[in-house]
């Protein structure tokens, strides 16, 4: 596939690995295990970041809070029978991010079993013929966490929320979810040592030891774009007419930083120890495009949910290969970074430069610096 010329910076940069741009990085990365983490992204990402939602849908919320659906995007999506920009569903989501099967698993499945009972098949042959339909590849493993301090400090966080108000999955700050992990891990270990923690150092080496998260597949990869504040303030005081063009700029810039990440990082690896590096169709991803913080202040950012799952050129499917995605990560940040400059420069006219920092082992941010508006 052909490569997208880059801009700048970009150009110099591909594939360096654990490089980290200081006060310019404006697409970070992280990994969300398999299972139910899905659930946080329909809190926290696919609804506008929003902490709690109570039992509305995204549906309910979309139409409430006047925001836009999150859309499917990635060539990978062919293979699906999904178009690019189709809306993401939370049906969808709990299939693909939550299990690794198609999107639409439950319409598939209840298709094929329906007909294979027509045929006259026998009801666990239905069954058989009805999953494997909806399979992408091995499904994902999930496996129980009977770890008794992470229980404990679920049912804790639970406890604490409802106590003041809120729903019981709203997320938790900081320094209240550290209280709570203090309070119960010294009652737990003073439970089995029969005294309390020498000290804090101590005390923190049983919490580390038993925080130690279950073993589970990797779903997905989300990718948060967030450009400057000056970009996200411009948005939010200019005339209609021109905040849809700043709007449209970031969305064109995140739509070059995928194009860059499709085609050039991309990847699935075969053999013994994935010696062999493969190419796929594309990527399969939900896109949540958003206009505030959860303090509700002017900041435009993207979210890009990638699925851990690529379809190779033999039909079949597998994982991506994640390492060539971090190696890639400072290369996509700079592409939307540069990209995002010039379309504004292009749309709106205004003039970029570096902002003098306080740290002077860190590269200076880019900011607008002229803006008619």
């Amino acid at each position: 596939m052909a490569d997208l010329p880059l801009n700048r910076r970009a150009s110099t940069l591909a594939f360096i690995p654990d490089v980290v741009l200081p006060g310019g990085m404006t697409a970070t990365l992280h990994k969300v295990v398999a299972g139910n983490g899905y659930l946080y992204y329909l809190r926290n990402v696919a609804a506008n970041d929003a902490s709690a939602r109570g039992r509305s849908s995204l549906a309910d919320y979309y139409s409430t809070r006047g925001e836009s659906p999150g859309r499917w995007h990635g060539a990978g999506l062919a293979a699906l029978g999904i178009q690019p920009g189709d809306e993401v569903t939370e049906e969808q989501m709990k299939a693909l991010y939550g299990l690794g099967r198609h999107p639409n698993a439950d319409q598939i499945e209840d298709r094929v079993f329906n007909e294979e009972m027509d045929k006259d098949a026998k009801l666990k042959d239905a069954h058989r013929a009805a999953d494997n339909a909806s399979r992408l590849g091995h499904p994902f493993r999930v496996y129980s966490d009977d770890n008794e301090f992470r229980k404990r400090c679920a049912k804790a966080y639970e406890a604490h929320n409802i106590a003041h108000g809120s729903d019981p999955g709203d997320a938790i700050s900081d320094d209240e979810r550290a209280q709570i992990r203090s309070t119960i891990a010294t009652k737990m270990f003073t439970e089995h040592y029969g005294r309390a923690p020498i000290d804090a150092r101590e005390l923190s080496g049983w919490v580390a030891r038993n925080s130690r998260p279950p073993t589970t597949a990797v779903a997905r990869f989300d990718i948060t774009f967030s450009p400057v504040k000056s970009v996200s303030t411009l948005w939010a005081i200019a005339p209609r007419e021109v905040a849809e063009k700043v709007e449209a700029a970031n969305h064109a810039a995140v739509d070059d930083a995928l194009h860059w990440l499709e085609h050039n990082a991309t990847y699935t690896r075969l053999g013994r120890n994935g010696v062999r590096q493969v190419d796929v169709d594309g990527l399969v991803a939900a896109r949540f495009a958003h206009r505030e913080s959860r303090a509700g202040d002017p900041d435009l950012h993207t979210h890009v949910l990638i699925a851990n799952r690529v379809r190779t050129t033999d039909g079949r499917w597998r994982t991506l290969d994640a390492a060539m995605v971090y190696q890639a990560i400072v290369t996509v940040s700079e592409i939307y970074n540069t990209r995002l400059e010039m379309h504004l420069e292009e749309a709106v006219g205004v003039e970029f430069a570096e902002r003098p920092g306080v740290d002077p082992s860190k590269r200076p941010i880019r900011e607008i610096i002229d803006s008619r508006y």
